[in-house]
């Protein structure tokens, strides 16, 4: 069974479950504007045509789409039920949905979740008149749970990908650790990056210019920006935020090492404090992540012991979860802050991947963030690889 099959079988046993009659996903020249959940139904390929993907909680997996692209959706050896057209989608579409009567029609819109908003206002306003006079124009209702659930839990196919894109990651790191010298710019150290990267044969888990981030120092700026020339001195912290994409999948992984002083032999007592102060507040967040517990209750555990440590709140959410994308959408480790939406109070579910991922700055140093990648299962979250436990040391 392929990947596409198995999410699609996924996404019926989700309908089921959340008591949905139907998920209609309704698309036009994804070339150009691209559905998120298309990764999920048909894979890479574009559709050109108005075209409607049908799955029922009966398991009718039903394609609506243009005649020239049957015979490719037919060799996914997904949809039991091809209608094609070539002059106009609506009857064939009112027909299929009429003859299926369903009493809810889930589309791809949502307030909480990029992945799960796919459909445009244009596509949304055309799909309602294809409905005109009949009652399932107003039978419509957001996606946004079944496309959460599904993204979200991830099948043992998906979490191989994203261990096999976590343990090349390592490999980047470790070799990055050992390159680092003294006068090298951030710049230099993210080049030799990207050149490991493509010899591991991967591509990266965000745009290239800013993966690595590469932070060396106190003046760097931190976030989501490139390397810069500023330069490797002894003294500087050093943080890295990197991730790479195997097989569709990511890993995001920050970690942090410290450039030895003359005649240190471990890093002062400040950077060590601020180090131990992030790692207790991974581990505490870790071991509270249980199914059923609201992403926001675990990123209260973090925080507070951050800023009970007296060090400033970190300006983001604890974690993401983790896929096809670094921020892959869905329930989210964060603060009930406006702009998250209601994605902290959903829960936590088996299957789900997520980042954890709090820092600090220690003044005259630099900044201290690590990021581990978890899943959660029966018995809690589980880290997917070793998390880094001590302060790498660089002797420059």
């Amino acid at each position: 069974m392929t990947l596409i099959q198995e999410k699609v079988n996924q996404a019926i046993e989700i309908l089921k479950e959340q008591e949905i009659d139907m998920w209609l996903t309704f698309v036009r020249e994804t070339s150009g504007v691209r559905d998120p959940v298309l990764d999920f139904l048909v894979g890479s390929g574009d559709l050109t045509w108005q075209s409607a993907l049908i799955f029922t909680r009966n398991g009718d997996k039903i394609a609506v789409i243009g005649n020239l692209e049957k015979d490719a959706l037919q060799r996914l050896d997904v949809f039991d039920e091809l209608t094609g057209y070539d002059t106009s989608i609506s009857e064939p579409l009112r027909d299929t949905i009429t003859r299926l009567n369903p009493n809810q029609i889930a589309i791809n819109t949502s307030r909480n979740n990029v992945h799960a908003d796919g459909l445009t206002h244009a596509m949304y306003e055309i799909l309602r008149g294809h409905l005109k006079e009949t009652p399932y124009v107003d039978r419509l209702v957001s996606a946004e749970p079944i496309i959460n659930a599904l993204r979200g839990r991830k099948t043992s196919v998906e979490q191989a990908r994203v261990k096999k894109a976590i343990e090349i990651t390592d490999k980047i790191y470790q070799s990055t650790f050992e390159y680092i010298k003294v006068g090298m710019t951030e710049i230099e150290i993210g080049a030799y990056m990207h050149k490991l990267a493509g010899e591991y044969d991967v591509t990266f888990a965000w745009p290239a210019d800013s993966c690595p981030a590469v932070n060396s120092g106190p003046y760097s700026p931190v976030g989501h920006t490139g390397p810069t020339d500023i330069k490797v001195e002894r003294g500087h912290l050093i943080h890295f935020d990197f991730g790479v994409k195997y097989e569709g999948y990511c890993s995001d992984i920050q970690r942090v090492v410290y450039v030895l002083r003359e005649g240190e032999t471990s890093a002062p007592p400040e950077v060590q404090r601020g180090f131990i102060t992030v790692r207790t507040a991974i581990e505490k967040s870790r071991e509270a992540m249980k199914a059923g517990a609201t992403g926001n209750s675990i990123d209260v555990i973090s925080r507070e012991i951050i800023t009970d440590s007296g060090y400033p709140e970190y300006p983001y959410a604890l974690g993401h979860q983790l896929g096809r994308v670094a921020h892959d959408g869905g329930a989210l480790l964060g603060p009930l802050w406006d702009k998250y939406g209601e994605s902290p109070n959903q829960k936590l579910e088996v299957g789900q991947v997520f980042t954890i991922e709090p820092g600090l700055a220690v003044p005259n140093f630099g900044y201290i963030g690590l990021e581990e990648d978890v899943v959660i299962t029966k018995n809690g979250a589980e880290y997917f690889t070793t998390p880094q436990t001590e302060i790498v040391l660089i002797k420059g």
